[in-house]
């Protein structure tokens, strides 16, 4: 493999491709690697090292510009620059993490734990009747979709409408969910939709608060000045994506990882004392937030290559995740690793405030699926998201049996 063929904006890549052996290329040959694009081109970090040396280095990589390409509609820079938790750098970033961080407090978190519990049986109690189903539709977006009602105080049917929303607007250049009126617009229309669905809400907090994130947003104070607007939707729609997008690819990919793996299957089956590293070994397996974007705020050297100020770097946390040097055999799944320091969340300053969501919602699914001792065999074709951003599972048709 050259690096001439490896091209991490090729959707291709992702759909039908191999991107973890273009990645392993990368890291052994180029692992800091330019890739140009139509519009110019960023840098790809690949390594464990170089990785999390970025993440922990917010002064010279800065969050700022957004943490994803081409996320902003006719904008170079963020829109939510210094407003949205993920596109702020300390100290605006410390006190939105400080606000943001009370809605994910025990007694949400318990409270979400017993919305994601319902709707999770219900799903696979069908699912199991039916003898099979798309699990990437029918059982995956049950977990956001219980956060969401608890975090939000919003229904079932609200939860799953915000689901398709994000999912739109993370999925804007899949054709499953681009609109006629293309891919920009496709991305701008998704977030408008979402930021109406959040406007209404935010009036009816206002009217009525609860203890819902919108409801702590508008009451947080910091030197006796509350949040504008912006700051509580940009930080209500960070919640949201995050929430809704990372857990249900993460619950298919697991599915498809314990199909591809039968004898760790059985292991885990064999053991449930293995949930919780089971658990951290999905993560670092699956990674399905593939990277994250960082703007270079002076000229720095990385391994020797010059990297001018106001460029743009990626970090590919799904290749650091698979990288020899931090985890030994780490093309091999195994559901025991102890430790297991991997980069799913980030780290430092930036790691994910809904860590603790995502653990939650990821464990009550794997505790289900042994409890149930079910097992998966594919029934069709799997469909993946034409994204290099979020390596997503559009739909898993699997025959189930316990």
């Amino acid at each position: 493999m050259a690096t001439a063929l490896i091209d991490l904006d090729d959707l291709d890549l992702f759909v039908s491709g191999d991107p973890y052996a273009a990645w392993a290329w990368l890291r052994e040959h180029a692992p800091v690697y330019w890739n140009a694009t139509a519009d110019g081109g960023y840098w790809a970090l690949t390594t464990y090292a170089d990785v999390s040396a970025v993440y922990r280095d917010p002064v010279a990589f800065s969050s700022k510009d957004g943490t994803v390409l081409g996320g902003s509609f006719r904008s170079a820079t963020d829109t939510a620059t210094g407003q949205m938790l993920i596109c702020s750098d300390p100290p605006e970033h410390r006190l939105l993490r400080h606000h943001v961080h009370k809605a994910f407090d025990k007694r949400m978190m318990h409270a979400a734990a017993e919305h994601v519990r319902a709707y999770l049986t219900d799903a696979l109690d069908r699912l199991t009747a039916d003898g099979g189903g798309d699990f990437a539709t029918e059982v995956a977006p049950t977990l956001p979709a219980g956060l969401l009602a608890a975090m939000f105080g919003i229904g079932r049917a609200d939860a799953l409408h915000l689901l398709h929303l994000t999912r739109t607007m993370i999925g804007f250049r899949d054709e499953e969910y681009v609109r006629d009126s293309g891919e920009a617009l496709t991305l701008v229309g998704a977030q408008v939709e979402i930021f109406d669905f959040l406007t209404e809400l935010l009036d009816r907090r206002r009217a009525e608060p609860g203890e819902d994130l919108v409801s702590i947003l508008l009451a947080a104070e910091t030197n006796g000045r509350g949040l504008t607007e912006s700051q509580i939707l940009y930080n209500a729609l960070n919640v949201a994506v995050g929430g809704n997008e990372t857990t249900p690819f993460t619950a298919s990919a697991i599915v498809e990882t314990l199909i591809g793996h039968p004898e760790e299957e059985r292991r885990l089956h064999d053991d449930p004392s293995l949930v919780g590293t089971a658990v951290d070994e999905f993560f670092r397996w699956t990674s399905t937030n593939a990277y994250v974007r960082r703007t270079a705020t002076k000229d720095v050297t990385l391994r020797g290559i010059r990297i001018p100020a106001g460029q743009t770097l990626t970090l590919w946390n799904a290749s650091a995740n698979r990288d020899e040097s931090a985890f030994p055999h780490a093309d091999r799944l195994d559901l025991g690793r102890a430790p297991n320091h991997h980069l799913a969340f980030g780290v430092a300053n930036h790691r994910c405030v809904g860590m603790s969501a995502a653990w939650m919602e990821i464990t009550l699914l794997v505790e289900e699926l042994v409890r149930r001792r079910l097992r998966f065999t594919p029934s069709g074709k799997i469909e993946r998201l034409a994204s290099n951003f979020m390596l997503g599972i559009k739909h898993l048709p699997v025959e189930v049996a316990a």
